[in-house]
């Protein structure tokens, strides 16, 4: 499988939570936590669409100053989503700050905040520079149950879960990947063409075989025809899970959500055998974040958020995962 999205832990594994997920052929990313983002250079930050906050605890919502302060003076509207009470959250941050000269930018500026609540209704607002950052309520989007995004070439999916408080996990899943050979094109005496578009859409939307292809400048043929001149590759699926207490419920709840990940980026906040201490300030475990990999059938875990209390410690909670699952680094 060819991956189009590329992940980076911003602060590594022990730092402010903050996942960069780049996308390879656009000029787009996404960020999941919006931690301490001083390691992000700007021009990354500055491609930022979307950003998923799984709740607003200081270490994974300080770097929203950060992407305030370098998108002033552009024209960008960039989309959040996360737990109930995000909107008041961002209003609130905006609020700190005085914004009498906002009518003297040129370019507005726009946060649209999306609301998943725990019993699966939203809210959505709008807060631009030209309004200074006053919340418009905005309707809520018509997405399937769960789902925070959802495009043509991906989707975004959450479940609310418990850190004594809603804390978002969330799931990236691309569509199929079409891939057209250009030699076997080629040999068939086909143009390369403006004609392989709508013919790999035809594809990707199950059409029937008997499905006129249109070819530029030659005549229709038929779907069944033409499908050996592309592959069909399933998509890529990137979980992230942080801030969770080791409950049942939850551990169920996450592996529901990530089933068939591919990378799952999960926390593992402490080691096995401190786990009343994990317990009682609402983490993860090694082990607790193993058992959500094998449960969701991940391909790769990636545990990160380590409490600071393992400073320097780094191998020593990797081992523990490493002990108990193959897929992990």
């Amino acid at each position: 499988m060819k991956a189009l999205l590329h992940p980076d832990l911003v602060n590594g594994r022990t730092g402010d939570p903050a996942l960069f997920l780049d996308f390879q052929f656009a000029r787009r990313a996404f960020l999941f936590d919006i931690g301490d983002l001083h390691a992000l250079p700007a021009r990354k930050i500055l491609r930022v669409s979307d950003a998923f906050v799984s709740h607003c605890h200081l270490d994974h919502f300080v770097g929203f100053d950060t992407v305030l302060r370098l998108s002033i003076g552009r024209v960008a509207t960039i989309r959040l989503h996360g737990p109930e009470g995000l909107i008041a959250a961002v209003a609130q941050k905006l609020a700190a700050y005085t914004w009498n000269l906002a009518d003297k930018y040129a370019a507005d500026l726009a946060f649209v905040v999306q609301e998943l609540h725990e019993d699966g209704s939203r809210r959505r607002a709008r807060l631009r520079l030209r309004n200074r950052f006053v919340a418009e309520p905005l309707d809520p989007p018509d997405l399937p149950s769960g789902c925070l995004l959802d495009e043509p070439a991906l989707r975004v999916r959450a479940v609310t879960l418990d850190h004594f408080i809603p804390c978002l996990a969330f799931a990236v899943e691309e569509a199929r990947h079409l891939n057209v050979w250009r030699n076997r094109v080629e040999a068939e005496g086909l143009p390369i063409g403006p004609w392989l578009g709508p013919f790999k859409q035809a594809v990707a939307s199950g059409a029937p075989d008997d499905t006129a292809i249109a070819i530029d400048g030659l005549p229709a043929r038929p779907l069944r025809d033409l499908r050996h001149l592309v592959t069909v590759e399933r998509g890529q699926k990137i979980g992230y899970v942080t801030d969770i207490r080791g409950t049942e419920a939850n551990i169920t709840a996450a592996g529901e959500l990530l089933a068939g990940v591919d990378i799952l980026f999960c926390e593992a906040a402490f080691a096995a055998e401190d786990a009343a201490v994990a317990a009682d300030r609402g983490h993860l475990t090694t082990r607790e974040a193993v058992e959500i990999a094998r449960r969701a059938g991940a391909k790769r875990l990636e545990p990160f958020h380590f409490s600071p209390r393992y400073a320097d410690q780094d191998d020593r909670l990797l081992r523990e995962v490493r002990e108990f699952f193959s897929g992990a680094p």
